[in-house]
């Protein structure tokens, strides 16, 4: 049985524990609200932009002049798998979803005979996936977002990415991040972005419900040329509203799993509590055995 000191230190350590996650939650909750404003902005613009490109692409994806940002290499050899995580842990289990998932997709792009290669966004991501795939990963960077998620942190990222495809290291890239639910849910969310590929499934939906008479546009410059400029930037625009989400749901995780730390730290309190209480009977109740003993023997 522990002693009472030892008992009062573990009490005192729990406490100090406590107070920490207490802080932590409180401020990644703070950072929350700001974050998933920022990822709730974004989404009207960047889910515009990718249905004005699908709808452009349909006149232009299948003609020899489509830029290679759209038409692909015309083969899908090598894929480029990008993972956002975060820099920083005690996120709950917000950075092994992402390592689950881009590890699931390594393996399964094996087996079908594919050549993988990883580019990492986030330290956590890096440390982990290199030790499992070393000699797929191409490259990495860290510190993004320390305070705010900018624009021209994402064109960084969007510019390291279009400059590997244009010296022919992939043929497909997808991007691997988590997208903000609630503070409780983050939806891992696998996302095409070289070639482009609209999405599909909403424009159905858009058209399926508009019953009435179809527009028609007529583009200057040609849509070639829209293409051409508005791709890079849709790249951009993409990989900066991962990077938000991710954020949003990076402070959402984090909150979460310290308030249950928080929780848990103090129920744990309790029971050293009602233990050091019950042993400091138990040692009373033993004293007062030996002096009634000891009076009784005189």
């Amino acid at each position: 049985m522990p002693s009472l000191k030892d008992l009062k230190i573990r009490i005192d350590s729990v406490k100090s524990t406590q107070k920490i996650t207490s802080a932590m939650k409180m401020v990644a909750a703070a950072k929350l609200r700001r974050a998933q404003e920022s990822a709730e902005a974004a989404r009207p613009y960047a889910l515009r932009m990718e249905r004005m490109l699908g709808s452009l692409a349909q006149s232009v994806g299948s003609t020899e002049g489509a830029p290679k940002l759209l038409a692909g290499t015309g083969a899908d050899e090598t894929h480029l798998l990008v993972a956002f995580t975060a820099d920083r842990g005690l996120c709950g289990g917000f950075n092994g979803s992402i390592i689950r998932q881009t590890r699931n997709m390594t393996n399964e792009l094996r087996a079908a005979g594919k050549t993988v290669k990883i580019f990492c966004v986030g330290r956590k991501g890096h440390d982990v996936l290199k030790r499992e795939f070393p000699d797929e990963i191409i490259d990495h960077v860290q510190g993004l977002g320390r305070r705010t998620v900018e624009y021209q942190e994402a064109a960084g990222v969007a510019q390291s990415i279009t400059s590997l495809f244009e010296d022919g290291a992939f043929d497909i890239c997808t991007i691997i991040f988590n997208r903000f639910q609630s503070a409780m849910t983050q939806i891992v969310t696998p996302q095409q972005l070289i070639p482009f590929e609209p999405a599909v499934a909403e424009e159905a939906e858009d058209e399926a419900a508009d019953d009435g008479p179809k527009a028609v546009y007529i583009f200057e410059p040609e849509e070639d040329e829209i293409l051409a400029d508005l791709l890079p930037r849709n790249l951009a625009v993409q990989i900066f509203q991962a990077l938000l989400e991710s954020s949003a749901s990076e402070h959402g995780a984090r909150m979460t799993a310290m308030d249950n730390a928080t929780r848990n730290a103090g129920e744990m309190i309790d029971n050293l509590t009602l233990t050091y209480n019950r042993t400091r009977q138990a040692f009373i109740t033993k004293e007062l055995i030996e002096i009634i003993s000891g009076a009784e023997a005189l």
